[in-house]
């Protein structure tokens, strides 16, 4: 999935839309995404301008992206047009390493379970294959003005 058909499925634009490609996808199983970090992202300015570091919390919003896309990969009549997708909850968040500029963050969602309209996800970034972050994300589906 390039970054168009990333678009189609969520409504995140520049600079807040922080998945620039899909490299795997199972639906009702697992995605992995990536993100480019480059220097030009405008939260280094003052995070930290001697010392530029992803903020976690951004990491953990590049992962909840990632929960939305397999979401919406996986139940498309649900989580298709007209739906809004909501972060409702985190749990087991960790963080490990920094991510700086030029580091490619893999984002790594696997679904856990879903009832109604809330879906679990077992979430992790890494660079290189060293760890960088996990949470367990928690979203909620609804129709657009809910």
């Amino acid at each position: 999935m390039d970054i168009q058909a990333i678009k189609d499925f969520l409504p995140h634009r520049y600079p807040f839309l922080l998945v620039d490609r899909v490299l795997e996808c199972e639906p009702g199983n697992r995605l992995l995404a990536i993100k480019n970090v480059t220097y030009n992202e405008p939260f280094f300015q003052g995070h930290f301008p001697q010392v530029p570091i992803m903020p976690g919390v951004l990491i953990i919003e590049a992962l909840a992206q990632t929960t939305g896309l397999l979401a919406s990969e996986t139940a498309p009549d649900v989580l298709g047009k007209g739906a809004t997708y909501y972060l409702v909850g985190l749990d087991k968040v960790r963080f490990k390493r920094p991510v700086v500029p030029g580091d490619q963050l893999r984002l790594e969602a696997t679904y856990l379970r879903h009832k109604r309209n809330i879906w679990a996800f077992a979430c992790r970034a890494d660079v290189e294959g060293e760890f960088v972050a996990s949470a367990e994300i928690m979203c909620a589906a609804a129709e657009q003005g809910s």
